[in-house]
C-alpha cells in the first residue's frame, strides 16, 4: 500500500513513534499531518494519502498505543495516553522532519489529538479538517441513551483494569469485527484490515487502547474544561466532516457544536458512515484538496 512511502522512526521522551511520508517537500503548501482512529493504523489513509502526497509533502504517524509505534505504561490517570500528550508527539516529529508550520487531516481519535494540537500549539497548525467527531467534552456532557448504545466501547473501555483489556486480549479480532465490522462492513481492503488485525494483537496493544480511552474521559476533560473556562478557542480554520449514516452525526449536532469552540468552522454531512476515509475517500480527496489548497 506504501510502495512510494519512505518508513521512518523517531524517539520522543523514550517512546519511538513509527511514520511514512511521500511527496514534493517543496511545493508552496504547507506538509500535511494524517492522524488515524481507533482501532486502526496509519493504514486507514491508504485510499487518500498516495493521491494527497502528489502535491505536497504528506507524513503519516502511527498514534502512541496504535500500530507500530510504541504502547509506554499509562501511567498516574492514564497521563501518558492524554491528547496533550499525543499532540506533543505530533510536533516533535514534524520539527524533527524540518516542519515548524503545517496542516492536519484527521479522523475519530486522532482528530482529538488533532483538536488538542491546534489548541496548544496555534503557531504550528495552519488548518485543519477532522472526520467524524464532535468535541470530546460536548459528547460526553450530551450523552444520551443512543449514543451510549452505540458507542458502547467508550464506557467499556474507561471500566478499571484489568476488565476491559482481558476481554479484548482474549480474542482482539473479535473486538475488531464486532466494533469495526458492525460499523463499517466490507469497506475494509484487506491489505488493511490485515494491518488491523496484526497490531490489535500486539503485546500491550489493549492497555494502550484502555488507557487512551480513560485519558479522554479523565485528564482530558480536565483540559477541555480549563479551556473553556479561560475562553480557549481553536483559531486557525476548521473543516468537518461526518458521515450521515453515522452515530455522530445522527446523536449529535457536529457543526455547532464545533461552531461553540472554534471561530472558523465550515462542514457538512456526507453520504458515508463513521469511516469516511474509507468509506468515502473521493470525497474526502475532493473536500481536502479544496480546504488545504486555500493555503496557496
Amino acid at each position: 500500500m506504501w510502495n512510494d512511502f519512505q518508513a521512518l522512526t523517531f524517539q520522543r521522551d523514550g517512546v519511538t513513534l513509527f511514520a511514512r511520508q511521500a511527496g514534493p517537500a517543496n511545493a508552496g503548501l504547507p506538509p500535511l499531518l494524517l492522524l488515524h482512529g481507533h482501532p486502526q493504523t496509519m493504514a486507514m489513509w491508504h485510499r487518500v494519502a498516495p493521491a494527497l502526497a502528489r502535491s505536497r509533502r504528506v507524513v503519516l504517524m502511527d498514534l502512541r498505543g496504535y500500530g507500530d509505534s510504541d504502547r509506554p505504561p499509562a501511567g498516574d490517570g492514564s497521563a501518558a495516553y492524554a491528547k496533550r500528550e499525543m499532540a506533543r508527539d505530533a510536533v516533535a516529529l514534524m520539527r524533527s522532519l524540518g516542519h515548524e508550520r503545517f496542516a492536519v487531516l484527521a479522523h475519530d481519535r486522532g482528530a482529538r489529538v488533532a483538536h488538542r494540537l491546534a489548541l496548544d500549539h496555534p503557531e504550528a497548525v495552519t488548518r485543519l479538517m477532522l472526520l467524524d467527531i464532535a468535541p470530546t467534552l460536548a459528547m460526553y456532557e450530551g450523552t444520551t441513551e443512543a449514543f451510549a448504545r452505540a458507542y458502547w466501547h467508550w464506557f467499556l473501555l474507561i471500566q478499571p483494569a484489568p476488565l476491559p483489556e482481558r476481554l479484548i486480549e482474549a480474542d482482539p479480532a473479535a473486538y475488531l469485527r464486532d466494533g469495526m465490522g458492525r460499523r463499517g462492513g466490507t469497506v475494509f481492503d484487506p491489505r488493511a484490515w490485515a494491518e488491523y488485525e496484526r497490531c490489535i494483537a500486539r503485546p500491550g496493544t489493549a492497555a494502550a487502547i484502555c488507557a487512551d480511552y480513560r485519558a479522554s474521559a479523565g485528564i482530558d476533560l480536565v483540559h477541555d474544561r480549563a479551556d473553556r473556562d479561560a475562553g480557549r478557542r481553536v483559531t486557525q480554520p476548521l473543516r468537518v466532516l461526518w458521515g450521515a449514516q453515522g452515530v455522530v452525526g445522527r446523536c449529535f449536532e457536529p457543526l455547532k457544536l464545533w461552531q461553540a469552540v472554534a471561530d472558523d468552522v465550515s462542514g457538512r454531512a456526507v453520504n458515508s458512515g463513521h469511516y469516511i476515509a474509507e468509506e468515502a475517500p473521493d470525497v474526502v480527496l475532493a473536500e481536502a484538496i479544496e480546504f488545504f489548497h486555500q493555503e496557496l
